[in-house]
């Protein structure tokens, strides 16, 4: 694949440096671990996440039993084989009520305008057939089930017991002891083998009971040659799947009805893998041989000591994980327990040492749960513990999806973007689809919320359901993913037609409003408000997909016809709206409300994640922008609260962007696994962010919006501390990624800049920004560059 291709030369090319760019004053934090006194007892607040990319993997270190549930990424119910009518939501010539639509909002008749879009432009409702969960042939994300790991000791009470997950190896221990004997484990994900390891050891003999439970329907089960195989189906979609174990152990083992049986034992390990029969294949999605999957990753394994495989796992991991280090000057401690030091630092106790591992971590989990050749990660990563789980943990796209892979370019982890980028173009047959449907235009769409079988048709509920901006939006990440590579051929090949067929649909889409501008009519504003005769955020996400479709055609030199319509269209779309109270507008109508808290700010897209609005090129939005961020407040959401670090950081204001970060580490409420806003966001124990409930977006929005508040290029420019808060005052960064193809480190103290070291992809110029001061520097394809402040 040209993605993996390209991005791995590129790695491989600038692995030195990767090392050399760490300046010599502070040593990268090798304390980056969450650990605990205790085990776990709630897998959304206190149970570890570990993964090799295709399976997701939460432990909780009990005494007498270990669990060990796990998700694979491919498992899913519903879809065509649930329901034979399954049609992906649409609904054939739905478009054809579009004028009258449009007509009523032109007459200020919403309420009839809204009516007709409940009742011909939303997509079809799950059809909550036999068998089949709440979210009916829609479906939903899967849990496998689990692993519980029985030990002869029972719920002895333990001394020294430790609970650790180290971000530097990505590896998982528990470690305890029960009288003489002392006990240990450990775990991590192996994705070049594509298994998960569990080791069980002790000083003494032990006896181990290995049972799988799940709550899918079985086909069979056995256990030979060492291997434990159970196969069972999704019950409403019979989608197939197989889950496997190779024991290798000192001890005796013995298997009657399902239970494994290990005696005499110091050493106990597992080497587990997974598989399904899905198959990324518009429109049946079926086919892989998942049999053969099981059987060739166990085979690979078979002579394999468990060093092996962790010599490798440790060498395929940090290859990615150490291309970034980041340590701040000021208090660390690394010493109290996780739970302990996160609920001290809510109340005011610094700890510099927690703000690194929270950005590191938010790193670690996208090694851990996005790998090349894997689905996507989904609302909660490639964990899930639910066969009904919250919002389905499904691909919402409009934010949640994209804010997901936000750090995947500007922390390099390019390759863990890969997976995203091939779903998107995955979504064009199915999007084409609903693009005819319901607005008879060219190109794709995708809505709201989107799932495994390319349900591409609006959310079945108003307002909520209905965003087609969700594709051109993810067509940003496949500009992105060019503009931080310079990769021509993954941008002509892959990237370009893909987005093209993104802006087609708004070019057919957007029609002109009674001022000769072009606006989205019906649109609504993600999940808040009502119809509108032009949403902003539409507005900006056309504005952006047409920007980026036109410099994509300009770098490959094609398409002129298109490009210059495309300018056209971007040229005539509604600009940015400031209203009454000098906000910056939600909606064409200038109806918003100053004292309205909700989550969403999706008016603000021009702003971050888009280029529209910037301090320095339009400062009167700008400060609009920060005129309605200011209305919302500082508290919302999990995923909120991260968009709000990046809006900050991108308006320069690093002590403001801090204050959110702060926010969104601090202990959460709410209730265990429930789909509710109640009980407050931040970040559960083991400190994975809070929707509430569990949402990833949330870690990963926080960490992209360290990388901003630290480094941005979106201009072409790349400015250095853009929103350095003053609370970090001293400290470094190196392997940050910025547009253009540039890994950047930089080292400051007393809050000025110290020195910056650059390595360039390719020969050419640079353009650097500091404080209001410009740079531009000859570059040499990987040779460093050092620049010092008075370089300016």
């Amino acid at each position: 694949m040209i993605y993996l291709l390209t991005s791995l030369k590129r790695a491989f090319f600038l692995l030195p440096y990767f090392v050399i760019l760490l300046l010599p004053a502070l040593a990268q934090d090798k304390t980056l671990k969450l650990w605990y006194d205790k085990p776990a007892t709630d897998w959304m607040r206190e149970a570890l996440p570990i993964g090799n990319g295709y399976m997701g993997v939460m432990f909780f270190g009990g005494v007498g039993q270990e669990q060990l549930q796990f998700s694979e990424g491919t498992l899913w119910s519903g879809g065509p084989h649930s329901n034979p009518k399954y049609n992906h939501g649409n609904k054939p010539d739905a478009w054809k009520y579009l004028t009258e639509i449009r007509q009523l909002i032109n007459e200020s008749k919403l309420k009839e305008a809204n009516q007709l879009v409940q009742r011909h432009l939303t997509g079809m409702a799950p059809a909550k057939l036999e068998g089949s969960t709440e979210w009916g042939d829609y479906g939903a994300q899967q849990t496998m089930g689990d692993l519980f790991v029985k030990l002869g000791h029972g719920e002895a009470t333990p001394q020294n017991y430790h609970r650790e997950l180290d971000l530097n190896t990505a590896t998982g221990s528990v470690s305890y002891q029960i009288g003489k004997t002392r006990y240990k484990r450990q775990y991590f994900g192996n994705y070049p083998k594509g298994v998960m390891v569990y080791s069980f050891s002790s000083n003494r003999p032990e006896k181990y009971t290995i049972t799988y439970k799940t709550l899918h329907p079985k086909a069979y089960e056995r256990f030979e040659n060492g291997i434990y195989t159970f196969g069972g189906h999704i019950n409403d979609n019979k989608q197939e799947f197989e889950t496997a174990y190779r024991i290798v152990t000192d001890g005796k083992i013995s298997y009657e009805n399902g239970v494994v049986e290990v005696s005499d034992a110091k050493s106990v390990q597992l080497i587990h893998t997974a598989a399904t029969d899905y198959s990324w294949e518009y429109p049946t999605y079926k086919g892989t041989d998942y049999k053969s999957i099981i059987a060739k990753r166990l085979d690979a394994v078979k002579n394999q000591r468990i060093n092996a495989l962790l010599k490798e796992h440790t060498q395929d991991y940090t290859r990615l994980f150490d291309r970034v280090k980041f340590t701040l000057e000021g208090a660390q401690h690394a010493n109290v327990p996780t739970d302990v030091r996160q609920r001290n630092y809510a109340h005011g106790t610094e700890d510099r040492g927690l703000e690194m591992l929270y950005f590191q971590y938010g790193r670690y989990l996208m090694i851990s749960a996005s790998r090349p050749g894997t689905m996507p990660m989904h609302l909660q990563g490639k964990w899930n513990n639910s066969t009904k789980p919250p919002w389905a943990a499904d691909y919402h796209t409009n934010i949640n999806l994209q804010m997901l892979y936000w750090p995947a370019e500007v922390t390099n982890l390019s390759e863990c973007h890969i997976p995203l980028l091939e779903y998107t173009a995955s979504l064009v047959a199915p999007g084409r689809q609903s693009a005819k449907d319901f607005f008879n235009t060219r190109g794709w769409v995708v809505n709201t919320m989107n799932n495994a079988y390319g349900y591409t048709a609006p959310g079945w509920e108003l307002p909520w359901g209905f965003f087609p901006g969700g594709a051109a939006w993810l067509a940003q990440h496949l500009w992105e993913h060019y503009e931080y590579t310079r990769d021509k051929a993954y941008l002509k090949l892959k990237a370009y037609p893909v987005m093209k067929e993104a802006a087609l649909f708004w070019i057919d889409y957007l029609t002109p409003d009674s001022s000769g501008h072009l606006v989205s009519s019906p649109s609504y504003s993600p999940e808040h408000g009502g119809i509108s005769g032009g949403a902003s955020m539409d507005h900006q996400i056309a504005w952006d997909v047409l920007n980026n479709c036109i410099q994509a055609a300009n770098v490959l030199g094609t398409d002129p016809e298109f490009a210059q319509q495309a300018q056209q269209v971007r040229d005539q779309i509604l600009p940015p709206q400031i209203g009454r109270w000098g906000q910056l507008q939600e909606w064409k109508e200038d109806v918003d409300d100053p004292d309205n808290k909700h989550r969403h700010v999706s008016h603000l897209f021009a702003l971050h994640p888009g280029r529209q609005i910037s301090p320095l090129e339009t400062p009167e939005l700008a400060k609009a922008a920060q005129v309605s961020l200011e209305a919302r407040g500082d508290e919302g959401t999990g995923w909120s609260l991260a968009w709000k670090i990046n809006f900050w950081a991108r308006l320069r204001n690093g002590d403001r962007a801090h204050q959110l970060y702060r926010l969104i580490l601090k202990p959460a409420g709410g209730a265990s696994n429930a789909e509710s806003f109640a009980g407050g966001s931040g970040s559960y124990a083991n400190l994975l962010d809070a929707h509430p409930p569990f949402q990833l977006d949330g870690n990963m929005g926080a960490t992209a919006g360290i990388a901003e508040m630290l480094l941005q290029s979106q201009t072409q420019t790349i400015e250095l501390l853009p929103a350095l808060p003053s609370a970090w005052k001293t400290g470094e960064i190196s392997g940050l990624r910025a547009r253009g193809g540039y890994t950047v480190g930089m080292q400051w103290a007393d809050g000025r800049l110290l020195q910056v070291s650059i390595v360039a992809d390719s020969t050419g110029e640079c353009t650097l920004a500091y404080q209001g001061k410009q740079l531009t520097i000859p570059v040499t394809a990987g040779k460093m560059v050092h620049i010092s402040p008075k370089d300016f």
